[in-house]
């Protein structure tokens, strides 16, 4: 036989591949999409809306009846005033609007006092879930803190239906510029 030159076969390595930098990365990717996926959600707040009430009297809106005495609005101005009133200016449930302060002895009081006259009203007619309705009317001189107190007064007072409101009647722009 011929000799015939032998093959050289070259020696297979065990090839290892180290998995942990991408098991690391892995991870870090599932962890950024489950945050990421927890902060896209939306945030919302709860709205409630006054029910249509067949007697209202002169309260009558395209939207449905609601009862005056359930109404209180709130005025911000410059200054940290705040003047409140009872009902519909033209037909004030109160003697006058009040010019009053923040804190605990000021608009929180007549908040509670409010609420409570409302909530003995409406158990009397046979709704006792009918609360006030608090109408916030930022003026454009008002800050933003006189807003953020205010909201933190109907949380306080656990009010449950509110709006913030930025369009005065007449009457209401003269309340503000009084004084």
């Amino acid at each position: 036989m011929q000799n015939l030159p032998k093959k050289v076969r070259s020696k297979k390595l065990n090839s290892r591949v180290d998995l942990t930098a991408m098991v690391s990365v892995s991870f870090l990717l599932i962890i950024f999409f489950m945050v990421v996926g927890e902060l896209s959600k939306a945030k919302v707040m709860d709205l409630a809306l006054p029910d249509k009430d067949p007697i209202c009297g002169p309260y009558c809106g395209t939207g449905g009846c609601i009862r005056g005495n359930r109404l209180y609005t709130i005025l911000l101005g410059d200054d940290d005033r705040i003047i409140t009133y009872s009902g519909i200016l033209s037909y004030p449930e109160e003697a006058a609007p009040k010019e009053i302060q923040f804190g605990k002895n000021g608009i929180r009081k007549l908040i509670l006092l409010k609420k409570q006259e409302v909530q003995n009203y409406m158990a009397s007619l046979g709704k006792p879930k009918n609360g006030v309705i608090v109408i916030i009317k930022p003026s454009k001189k008002s800050n933003f803190k006189n807003l953020i107190d205010i909201l933190d007064e109907m949380a306080i007072t656990k009010i449950d239906t509110y709006t913030i409101v930025n369009d005065f009647t007449p009457e209401e722009s003269n309340l503000l510029a009084s004084n």
